[in-house]
C-alpha cells in the first residue's frame, strides 16, 4: 500500500509541474525510487524516429546529467528502428523489457552499457525498459532502469517493480503530453501575437519597430518600478505578471490593422495616395506660363512679369515648406497660406479656380504635424479597435488583464486622454507604465515619416513637460529618470548620434 500511496502522490506532483525538464527529472527519479534502481535514463521520442536521452542518473556513482543539473546529456540519439538496442526495441514495440543480467543477454546489443561500465568502474546487471505511451497509443518515450538494489545487493527487477514502473510510465506519458500541449499552445499563441505585429509592420513599416520596442521599454520600466521604494513600494511583479504585461505591450497597437495606410503613413500635409504638392506645383507652372503669355501679348510689361514670377516662386517655395509639417505652425504663416489660396488659376476648360481647394487649404493650415482633425480621429480610433479586439477574446485567467493594460496607453493621468477619459486612480500601474513607454518610444523614434528623430535630451524635456501637464504618471516618471531606464533603452535602441549629454537637473518635473 505504501508504494501505491507514493505512486499517487507522484502522479499528483507530476500533474502540477509546469517545467518540462523538471517533470522529466521527477519521472526518472520517482521510477528509481519506486523500483529500487541504482541508475536510469529517460528517453523522449523525436519526430524523426529517434530516442533522445533527456535525463540520466546513477546514485552509486553520483552521476547525473540533464534535468535541473544544468549539464545536457551528451549521448547521441538512438534510432528506434535499431532493434538491437533494448530501449529502441521497447519504443518500437511498445512493450516492457526485463533482463536479469545484460552480460548474459544475446538478444540485444549492450556495447554502450559495457563501455560505460569500463570507463566508470561500474557493473550493469539487471535492466528494465518500459515505454511511456499516451492515450493515443503513441510512444512518448522510454524509462530505462538499471540494477535493482535489495539489501545492498544487485538483483533482478521484481514483478511488483515492473508494475510500478509501468504505472508511473503511463502517468508520466500523460503529464509529458499535457506539458507539451500547453507549451505548444503557448508557442502558437505567441506566434499569433507576433503575426499580428507583422501584419501591422507590413501595412506600415513606420509602426513595425514601435510594436517591437514598446514591449522592451515597458518591461524595463515595470522592472524598475517593482524594485522601487516610496509611492511604488507595494507594486511587485512575478514571472506571470511580467508575461501578462509583455503580451499586452506586444498587442497594444493591434487595432492599427484597421487604420488606413494613407493616414498612418501620411508624411506630408497634402499626402494621400500620393503627395498632392505636385498638383499645386503644376498650377504654379501654369501661372508662370500665363505670366509669360501676358507679357508677350503686351498685357503686362517685363518688370511686372518678373515681379509676378518672383512672387510665384516665393509662394511656391513657402507652400512646399508648409507641406512638410512640424511642431507648430505660426499664425502669420497660416494667414499667408490663406492669402495664397485665393490666387486664381485657369484650368484646361478655361474656368478660373482658387490656387488651393478647400481640402488642400485645410491640410496646409494644419497647426502641428501632418494630420487633419478627421485624420487624427481615424488614428485615435485604433485604440478603440484594439480594446474591442482584445475584449472579444476569451482570455485565460493568467492573461485576463491584457485588454486593460493594452487599452490604457493613450489615457492621461488628469482624465483628458482617450478613449475612456480614465484618471490616474482608475488605471493600474502596468497600464500607466505602458503609457510612458509608448510616448517615449514615439519621441525618440527615427523612422517616422512626418518628423525627424529627437535627441535624447529633447525627448526627456518633452516627457518632463508632459508630467507637469498631468499627462503621465509622476511616480513612474521619477523612476524612469532616477533609475536611468531611459539610458538603458537609449543604449540598446538609439543610434549614437541621437544620444546627447543629459543634465537630469534640467528635466522639467523631475524630483530626485
Amino acid at each position: 500500500m505504501e508504494s501505491v500511496r507514493r505512486l499517487l502522490a507522484i502522479g499528483a506532483a507530476m500533474s502540477a509541474e509546469r517545467d518540462l525538464d523538471r517533470l522529466l527529472e521527477m519521472i526518472l527519479l520517482s521510477a528509481k525510487e519506486l523500483t529500487g534502481a541504482d541508475g536510469g535514463t529517460l528517453f523522449l521520442a523525436t519526430d524523426n524516429g529517434h530516442l533522445e536521452a533527456k535525463m540520466l542518473h546513477t546514485s552509486s556513482l553520483g552521476y547525473a546529467m540533464g534535468g535541473s543539473t544544468g549539464t545536457p546529456v551528451s549521448f547521441p540519439p538512438l534510432p528506434i528502428a535499431d532493434s538491437r538496442l533494448a530501449a529502441a526495441a521497447c519504443a518500437r514495440d511498445g512493450a516492457t523489457i526485463v533482463i536479469a543480467d545484460v552480460y548474459a543477454e544475446s538478444a540485444f546489443d549492450f556495447v554502450g552499457s559495457k563501455r560505460f561500465d569500463a570507463e566508470n568502474g561500474y557493473r550493469t546487471r539487471s535492466l528494465l525498459c518500459t515505454p511511456m505511451r499516451n492515450v493515443a497509443g503513441e510512444t512518448v518515450g522510454v524509462i530505462q532502469l538499471i540494477n535493482a538494489v535489495e539489501n545492498g545487493e544487485v538483483v533482478a527487477f521484481s514483478d511488483d517493480a515492473v508494475l510500478l514502473a509501468q504505472s508511473l510510465a503511463s502517468q508520466g506519458a500523460v503529464s509529458i503530453d499535457n506539458r507539451r500541449l500547453i507549451d505548444q499552445l503557448g508557442s502558437l499563441f505567441e506566434a499569433f501575437v507576433d503575426t499580428i505585429n507583422t501584419a501591422v509592420d507590413e501595412k506600415s513599416p513606420y509602426t513595425g519597430n514601435h510594436c517591437k520596442r514598446v514591449p522592451e521599454l515597458t518591461l524595463m520600466l515595470a522592472d524598475a518600478a517593482s524594485a522601487a521604494n516610496g509611492p511604488l513600494a507595494e507594486f511587485t511583479m512575478d514571472d506571470a505578471d511580467r508575461y501578462e504585461l509583455g503580451i499586452a505591450a506586444r498587442l497594444h497597437d493591434c487595432g492599427k490593422v484597421t487604420t488606413p495606410v494613407h493616414v498612418v503613413d501620411k508624411a506630408t500635409k497634402l499626402e494621400t495616395i500620393f503627395d498632392r504638392i505636385a498638383l499645386v506645383d503644376a498650377r504654379f507652372e501654369l501661372l508662370r506660363r500665363d505670366a509669360e503669355i501676358a507679357a508677350l501679348r503686351g498685357e503686362i510689361d517685363d518688370a511686372a512679369r518678373d515681379a509676378l514670377l518672383a512672387d510665384l516662386a516665393d509662394e511656391q517655395a513657402f507652400l512646399r515648406v508648409a507641406n512638410v509639417g512640424g511642431e507648430r505652425m505660426r499664425d502669420e504663416d497660416i494667414a499667408r497660406v490663406r492669402r495664397i489660396a485665393e490666387r486664381m488659376w485657369r484650368d484646361a476648360g478655361g474656368v478660373e479656380r482658387p490656387l488651393l481647394d478647400t481640402n488642400e487649404l485645410e491640410n496646409l493650415t494644419i497647426v502641428a504635424g501632418t494630420l487633419t482633425g478627421a485624420e487624427r480621429g481615424i488614428i485615435n480610433h485604433h485604440i478603440v479597435a484594439t480594446i474591442r479586439m482584445l475584449e472579444a477574446l476569451p482570455w485565460p485567467k493568467h492573461l485576463r488583464r491584457v485588454p486593460e493594460f493594452a487599452g490604457g496607453h493613450h489615457e492621461r493621468m488628469d482624465g483628458k486622454g482617450y478613449p475612456r477619459g480614465l484618471t490616474r486612480d482608475q488605471m493600474s500601474v502596468p497600464a500607466r507604465v505602458m503609457a510612458i513607454a509608448d510616448i517615449f518610444e514615439a519621441l525618440t523614434a527615427d523612422d517616422r515619416p512626418y518628423k525627424s528623430a529627437k535627441p535624447l535630451s529633447e525627448s526627456l524635456f518633452i516627457l518632463g513637460k508632459m508630467k507637469e501637464g498631468g499627462h503621465v504618471d509622476p511616480d513612474l516618471f521619477d523612476v524612469f529618470i532616477r533609475d536611468k531606464v531611459y539610458a538603458r533603452y537609449a543604449e540598446r535602441f538609439l543610434p549614437a548620434a541621437q544620444i546627447d549629454a543629459i543634465d537630469e537637473a534640467k528635466i522639467p518635473g523631475y524630483r530626485p
